[in-house]
């Protein structure tokens, strides 16, 4: 029974909120506990983190098979299972959401962070998320365009459940890699090295223990996944539907991040010496309008892309490994931003990714309904 009411509360118009209460107290409380400074949970910092701790980039600094990633995945899953609600489906445009996560990727590694950490940076003083977030709206009104004037990437269909449980199975196995640490190489000097890497230095030697990461991932993926929480999907129904049902789950995300930073002496307000960002507010406005478009068009912001792979959605995993190529060709090609500021070769790479989006948009118009 009790199970059954903590579940009734969230799938009501309050689950957003109590869900965005619950990330802003448990992202702050996890930089407290080792994670890298205004970011205790980020889709895409974690996802590129463990792009870089399989190999697939050798960018030293940020190489980590971070445990929130496959927690909020199997946290989903649960839910999922106990509710009902696990319904294994595929078929609706894989490879155009492929790249679609390729280049939402590549978006966020201009600005570094995916909406999630856009809004706790700015939760925790860190005001060049402002243009950030600015390009994420704007991306979403981009993409809301495209939604007015039909577009669609078709219908997904019933799938096998085996089929539902391979990103849950692969999820247990990034865990059992992070534990197992195994070394199956030599370095030219011939100390073990991989197939498994981990950052010495630099935002990927700093993490919570594995444990109360895994946690925090659990706990975060079974709420969201009972609430609908979506960062990308509050502001496209606020704008189409005027229903801010799932716009104040990102209010109550940044007010409780805001008091819960306050607490643990994290705030910093200002725009210089923010751990993890860069000033250039240019960029931060076009990265953020790149991934918010791309978010809009694939149907939710990475996060809810996350949780949908664990309800059994094999288009959201597809997205999802969309993200985790993204991440090893932004760092392998030098597309990725660093605190110094954006890459020299990041506007071929925007232009690229918003011909793309631009073009699904007009060329899915409609079709396969």
């Amino acid at each position: 029974m009790g199970l059954n009411k903590a579940g009734g509360l969230l799938t009501s118009r309050l689950g957003p909120v109590i869900t965005g209460v619950a990330v802003g107290v448990l992202a702050p409380l996890l930089v407290h506990l080792g994670n890298p400074g205004n970011m205790g949970i980020c889709v895409a910092c974690f996802t590129r983190d463990i792009a870089g701790g399989l190999g697939l980039h050798r960018a030293a600094v940020v190489q980590y098979l971070r445990p929130e990633i496959p927690g909020i995945l199997l946290g989903a899953l649960g839910a999922s299972l106990v509710f009902g609600e696990m319904r294994p489906r595929a078929g609706s445009s894989p490879i155009i959401r492929f790249f679609l996560g390729f280049f939402a990727m590549v978006g966020a590694l201009i600005f570094l962070g995916c909406p999630w950490r856009a809004y706790l940076r700015l939760a925790a003083g860190d005001l060049t998320a402002v243009a950030g977030i600015a390009g994420l709206i704007a991306g979403i009104a981009l993409g809301i365009y495209f939604l007015w004037n039909g577009f669609n990437l078709g219908r997904s269909r019933p799938a096998t459940r085996a089929t539902g449980y391979v990103m849950p199975v692969a999820m247990l196995g990034l865990l059992a890699l992070l534990v197992a640490s195994p070394l199956m190489g030599r370095t030219p000097d011939g100390d073990p090295t991989g197939p498994i890497f981990f950052s010495a230095q630099g935002p990927g030697a700093m993490h919570a223990s594995v444990a109360i990461s895994l946690v925090a991932g659990l706990l975060i993926g079974w709420m969201a996944q009972r609430s609908r929480f979506c960062t990308v999907g509050a502001f496209r129904d606020l704008m189409m539907l005027k229903d801010p049902h799932l716009f104040w789950g990102i209010g109550a995300l940044v007010v409780t991040a805001v008091i819960t930073n306050l607490a643990l002496g994290q705030f910093k307000l200002g725009m210089e010496g923010q751990p993890v960002a860069h000033a250039n507010h240019l960029w931060n406005f076009l990265g953020m309008v790149l991934s918010g478009l791309a978010f809009t068009l694939a149907g939710g912001c990475p996060g809810r892309q996350v949780i949908m792979a664990g309800e059994g959605d094999s288009d959201a995993s597809v997205f999802v490994l969309g993200m985790l190529v993204g991440a090893a060709f932004a760092h392998n090609f030098t597309l990725a931003s660093t605190p110094k500021g954006p890459s020299p070769y990041v506007m071929g790479a925007w232009a690229l990714g918003m011909a793309f989006c631009v073009a699904v948009g007009f060329l899915n118009r409609n079709e396969n309904v």
